[in-house]
């Protein structure tokens, strides 16, 4: 993946301006910065959703590209269970218009096994926790077999158990070589998981790893605030 100087935003307003990122094979890129700074909207225009407005970005095609959006966007009544929302991650691949086969009910399953959900495939999503439903959405993502990861704030309001399993399978899945975006308020966990930072307002003020990037004086410039002491 790569965004060179590029802007993003919707229906030609922009929200995010000056992007440039560059992310191979099995690395991970965590996006920071407050509520309102662009996260969300690049991560949307990684995958079509919103407008790519400037610049040049290159990205993997749709179909090779899994997302998690955030747990709050997502209407939880829809009647379907956990297993036919993972299923929901092969349509890309094998066609909207196909029924599921044998291998797409496999990869299914396997995914939610990976999420440590294996026996709640057949419980409606609606009634699953928070967590759970977050994890049911990581797992629809992997059904894809993605080359390309992306997830937007996806431990806002979890448990501590969904986190750290979630913690544990992106580990897995970008040491196998699947790249990582996800985006976090979260500065520890930015740089324990991270291998670049990209720290966002408005405008990308600083990209590379994260002694480089989440330092006092950086943060400070974008928040608009006053320097504190950052913990490391």
């Amino acid at each position: 993946m790569r965004y060179a100087d590029v802007t993003v935003g919707y229906r030609g307003t922009r929200v995010l301006t000056g992007v440039d990122l560059t992310l191979g094979k099995g690395e991970r890129l965590v996006l920071v910065g407050p509520n309102g700074a662009g996260k969300s909207t690049l991560i949307k225009s990684m995958v079509g959703l919103a407008d790519v407005l400037g610049g040049t970005a290159v990205v993997p095609r749709r179909e090779e590209c899994g997302y998690v959006p955030q747990v709050g966007e997502l209407d939880a009544s829809f009647p379907v269970t956990a297993r036919q929302v993972v299923l929901m991650g092969r349509y890309r691949r094998i066609g909207w218009w196909r029924p599921t086969g044998p291998a797409d009910r496999q990869a299914a399953r396997e995914a939610l096994d990976r999420v440590g959900l294996g026996d709640q495939g057949g419980r409606p999503f609606g009634v699953l926790s928070g967590g759970q439903r977050q994890r049911v959405l990581l797992a629809r993502a992997l059904a894809a077999e993605p080359r390309l990861l992306l997830l937007d704030e996806p431990f806002n309001g979890i448990d501590v158990v969904s986190q750290e399993t979630i913690l544990g399978v992106l580990r897995a899945v970008t040491e196998a070589g699947t790249a990582l975006v996800l985006s976090t308020h979260d500065l520890a966990l930015a740089r324990e998981l991270a291998d670049v930072v990209c720290l966002v307002n408005g405008r990308q003020w600083a990209a590379g790893p994260p002694g480089v990037t989440l330092t006092a004086e950086t943060l400070s410039r974008a928040y608009g605030v006053p320097p504190v002491p950052v913990q490391t």
